[in-house]
């Protein structure tokens, strides 16, 4: 029998079934009865914009999968370049396949001469990075005229590889400029992440060598954040790709979505937190204070999740890996503290409140040297494979223009009235 919803107006008494079709209803169908009555949902709490075969996530069960395979699989068994082509293109590459797609990322990943002689150089010297990427990948559309073709595959497919191998590129341009160092150049004979690492890193060695561990390490958080379904920055990228403007434009405007501290800033937020509680012994009297309603817990809940975090998980057990390597981060103590107290009160437990992505991945990025700075700008790398494979995938279905209602609360129709009479 088939699953269904009968909507009655209660003004008429006019009623109408509706299917349950993939766990939603259809607005359309919803307004044949109720035409011009909206859906008062801010935030998109409630609200299905889309369809899409990316990624699966079942906030209820702390369930996460790309294109039907668990990220706990992914983290542990690929690599981030093998995902991005999954997410991409629906399906793990085989051997050829991935030799071809690794060749052509690694052989895209340097940038116009003018676009770091001429542009970056031309930010202020203490621009933050995250805006100058921002910025960087919305002037590449005026570089690459033919990414106005966007239903031409092979210029789709063109812009898709530039993106993908210049973000880390640009990335760590911002950051070489923000902290007045020289600009090191893509070292094609280099893995995806241990290339980053060089152009953050190098200083004035023939070759840098990325220590493996804190590649690998850098390797799965780029997994891990490579997409998460219709979050705030996939959706800009969905709005703006939907009005068939160019990938770099609809990337720019994603970036700049994830620029906010309450989107990729928020591991950020996580470190400053634990920098001012200072101390482990100070702990018990934060969470006091969180409870009063004087403090946030940063890093714990989450928009989708109401379990814990698949990816926390994943990167708890990263960070001891890391922390081998680099040492310990000081803060590590009062971070483990403020888990084992949160998830043993009821206060946060009644509340489904547990740690999430951000919680942990600050503190890897910290031990490894970035700074804070840069946290935004490392959640842009691997996401823009998301918000690619997002804008393809809006572009295969022949998505509509994004143009929602509102719920209009302003004044009546008045009369103007001159401004001598005011």
């Amino acid at each position: 029998m088939p699953e269904t919803i009968t909507i009655t107006d209660n003004r008429t008494g006019d009623s109408i079934e509706i299917p349950i079709v993939n766990n939603g209803v259809s607005a359309a169908e919803w307004s044949k009865l109720l035409p011009g009555i909206w859906f008062f949902d801010p935030g998109f709490m409630a609200t299905a914009a889309c369809e899409s075969a990316i990624t699966y996530l079942d906030g209820e069960a702390g369930i996460l999968r790309y294109r039907g395979y668990p990220i706990e699989q992914l983290a542990e068994q690929s690599t981030f370049l093998e995902v991005a082509y999954l997410l991409l293109y629906g399906e793990l590459p085989t051997k050829e396949q991935f030799e071809h797609w690794k060749r052509e990322i690694t052989y895209h990943t340097f940038i116009h001469e003018n676009v770091r002689k001429r542009f970056l150089e031309g930010f202020h010297y203490d621009a933050h990075p995250m805006g100058m990427l921002v910025s960087a990948v919305a002037a590449l559309s005026t570089f690459y005229l033919d990414a106005k073709g966007i239903f031409d595959h092979e210029s789709r497919q063109k812009q898709i590889i530039r993106l993908i191998a210049k973000m880390p590129t640009l990335a760590a341009a911002a950051h070489r400029f923000s902290v007045g160092m020289p600009f090191v150049y893509p070292d094609n004979s280099l893995d995806f992440t241990s290339n980053f690492l060089s152009m953050m890193w190098k200083v004035a060695e023939p070759r840098f060598e990325a220590n493996p561990v804190l590649a690998r390490a850098l390797d799965i958080l780029f997994i891990l954040h490579a997409d998460h379904e219709q979050n705030c920055s996939t959706t800009a990228m969905r709005v703006v790709g939907s009005s068939h403007a160019d990938p770099y434009s609809a990337t720019a405007a994603a970036a700049a979505a994830l620029y906010g501290p309450r989107h990729g800033g928020a591991n950020e937020q996580v470190i400053k937190m634990l920098m001012e509680i200072g101390h482990v012994d100070n702990v018990p009297a934060f969470i006091e204070e969180v409870k009063a309603g004087s403090e946030r817990l940063m890093g714990f809940g989450h928009r989708v999740y109401k379990s814990y975090d698949p990816r926390a998980k994943i990167i708890k057990r990263t960070a001891d890996e890391v922390f081998e390597v680099t040492g310990k981060n000081p803060l590590l103590d009062i971070a483990l503290k403020l888990e084992e107290i949160a998830l043993q009160d009821e206060y946060f437990l009644s509340r489904r409140l547990y740690p999430n992505v951000d919680f942990y991945s600050g503190l890897i990025y910290q031990a490894m040297g970035f700074p804070l700075e840069m946290f935004p700008v490392l959640f842009a790398i691997p996401r823009t494979v998301g918000w690619l494979a997002h804008w393809q995938e809006l572009l295969d279905q022949d998505s509509k223009l994004a143009r929602p209602r509102q719920v209009y609360i302003g004044p009546d129709a008045r009369d103007y009235v001159p401004m001598s009479q005011r």
